[in-house]
């Protein structure tokens, strides 16, 4: 019992300090790597029964995340360098839209480019466009629709979010699950919401000054594989293997032929000298493409932190508090409803906690082998952060770039959007759930 009071006190406090890093300048992966370490040196100490067996459990699924991010930030990393999102930004720019339907492409593109590259970076791709774009109150609106389209095209792909990827590496739905349950509802959000974000903005052109990206067939090709490299993972996951598997090996194949690539490139400039005349068909990006580089950009702070929360969490399992826990809110047998209100509840609270530890609470918590249930917990978690601009990591992106975008600002132009289309999805699921469930 004292052990049991002991770790919820130091999980509260632990989790305060988390939350309070932007006051002390105090990186949240420290506080977090620190608690979950010394709650399980504690649990040792004590001589907890089953303590082998949940180390090794709680630690192969610490080592699948972990190992799934590096490669998914890894590639991100080589798809910039090959500049697939200069493409994607000149390709938007050169249409010449107003700034109405400019606001429904940058929006539609993030919707759909966050489930490939993970909701984060795309908020940071189109932001940068955006920027190029919008000035004055239309920035502000295009920084809040990019934040919402970004969370909600997350929602719906297994490795669209931290939180959908945790879900799905648990098993507690698969790719097609989470894109037949998620996918319309992420969608009735995104159009709820940026339906009344665009309303008002002021019709302007723009003229915007040409510019072209040329691209290789060799720099196409590390690129096709680049993205189809995030396909591996479902396909390794129908044999049985975990998902991690499928994306270690694009990433170690889109290694191989950038290396390949870049020896023939240097091959030639050894044969034919480095003259001006000598250099054609040389692609500098295969020349100043560095793999070691590109994991060096890898977040590594992020890891840590996930790693830190996950061990945080796993404790709290393993002393059995996320199972009272979940008696107190669920009861001993949960009725449909009691999960429906409690996913809602959660995402209204992902709004102003971290939705990485409420969804690793969640899923001790709740006890259900419905798939669908596990849907609405990962677009309920991924898209309730939308509704304050410090509710989720794309919105504190958005106002780090987007310096007119505060945190009041953001409260008055988009929680009201933001809101409508959390209950259209949440209405949206529902009817899903109702007709086909």
């Amino acid at each position: 019992m004292l052990l049991t009071i002991s770790a919820t006190i130091l999980f509260v406090v632990g989790y305060i300090l988390i939350t309070l890093e932007h006051r002390y300048e105090l990186h949240k992966a420290l506080p977090a790597a620190a608690l979950g370490a010394f709650l399980w040196i504690l649990i040792a100490i004590v001589d907890s029964p089953h303590l082998e067996e949940s180390m090794t459990h709680m630690g192969s699924e610490i080592f699948g995340l972990i190992m799934f991010l590096l490669a998914a930030m890894a590639l991100v990393e080589i798809l910039t360098h090959y500049k697939l999102f200069d493409l994607i930004r000149v390709k938007i720019l050169s249409l010449g839209l107003h700034d109405r339907k400019q606001l429904w492409v940058m929006g539609a593109v993030t919707f759909f480019l966050s489930p490939i590259i993970d909701n984060l970076t795309a908020t940071l791709v189109i932001l940068a466009i955006s920027t190029r774009f919008f000035a004055g109150a239309n920035l502000v609106r295009a920084a809040a629709i990019i934040v919402i389209s970004a969370n909600a095209g997350g929602a719906w792909s297994p490795i669209g979010d931290v939180t959908t990827i945790m879900l799905w590496l648990a098993g507690k739905f698969t790719a097609f699950e989470v894109i037949a349950w998620g996918f319309l509802p992420s969608l009735a959000l995104f159009f709820v919401s940026t339906f009344m974000l665009t309303r008002g903005v002021s019709e302007d052109a723009h003229d915007i000054e040409e510019e072209k990206v040329v691209l290789r067939a060799s720099e196409k090709a590390v690129i096709t594989v680049g993205l189809l490299s995030f396909l591996f993972p479902v396909l390794v996951s129908r044999i049985g293997l975990e998902p991690y598997f499928g994306l270690i090996f694009g990433l170690g194949l889109v290694g191989m032929m950038i290396s390949f690539f870049k020896l023939r490139d240097l091959k030639k400039i050894r044969e034919n000298g480095d003259s001006k005349e000598n250099l054609n068909g040389i692609v500098p990006t295969h020349l100043h493409s560095d793999i070691d580089k590109s994991l060096a950009k890898v977040d590594l702070g992020s890891l840590i932190f996930f790693a830190g929360i996950l061990l945080a969490v796993g404790a709290l399992e393993h002393l059995g508090i996320l199972e009272t826990i979940s008696h107190l809110l669920l009861g001993q047998d949960p009725t449909f409803m009691r999960y429906f209100i409690g996913n809602g509840a959660l995402g209204l609270l992902s709004a102003v906690m971290d939705n990485i530890p409420l969804t690793a609470a969640a899923m001790s918590i709740l006890h259900t082998t419905d798939s669908a249930i596990w849907v609405l917990l990962a677009i309920t978690a991924g898209t309730g952060g939308s509704l304050l601009a410090i509710g989720s990591a794309a919105g504190v992106v958005a106002m780090g770039k987007v310096k007119e975008l505060t945190f009041f600002r953001y409260l008055k132009i988009a929680t009201l959007p933001a809101a409508a289309g959390y209950v259209a999805a949440v209405t949206v699921w529902y009817m899903q759930y109702m007709f086909f469930g």
